[in-house]
């Protein structure tokens, strides 16, 4: 069994229209978000193996961020470059590249991919991944060549206006 999160980039900054959408960084709220997401995952003992980020500066200063909370070095996170854009079967051909040793990896992307992923992997009905927000389950699989339509079960879905209370 692998297991799977799904993290969209906080809430990005639009103050700059000279920044390309590849280099807007995030916003206060965003990076207030990406802090408290971060804090909700180690509250759940979150550990994965690999975080893999898109490039893009939201989604690798997201990913930063939540490493930093949970523990995971950030030299260690990878970035592809695949990741920024990427619809659903792109998503899963990398996933499918990975590492069979690698049990538990956390995806630092962006939408509509990564609401099209979460949809086709967990059977799910989410209409949008909201910025920060995570979705995470168990995939009924032994090698990531198998990430496939329906393949997992879904754990949980989070998002920072889910519990405005712990924010």
């Amino acid at each position: 069994m692998k297991v799977l999160y799904l993290v969209r980039h906080s809430k990005s900054n639009w103050d700059n229209p000279e920044l390309s959408d590849f280099d807007r960084p995030l916003n206060e709220r965003g990076r207030h978000d990406a802090t408290h997401m971060g804090i909700r995952l180690r509250e759940r003992g979150v550990a994965p193996d690999l975080m893999l980020s898109s490039p893009a500066n939201r989604a690798i200063t997201t990913c930063k961020e939540i490493a930093s909370i949970i523990g995971y070095a950030t030299a260690r996170i990878k970035i592809d470059r695949r990741i920024y854009h990427a619809e659903e079967e792109e998503l899963i051909t990398l996933l499918g590249e990975l590492s069979d040793t690698q049990k538990t990896v956390m995806l630092f992307g962006h939408n509509p991919g990564l609401t099209h992923l979460a949809n086709a992997v967990f059977i799910e009905h989410i209409m949008n991944i909201p910025t920060c927000g995570i979705v995470a389950g168990k995939l009924k699989i032994k090698l990531w060549s198998e990430v496939s339509p329906g393949c997992g079960k879904l754990e949980f879905f989070d998002f920072p206006k889910k519990n405005k209370d712990k924010n």
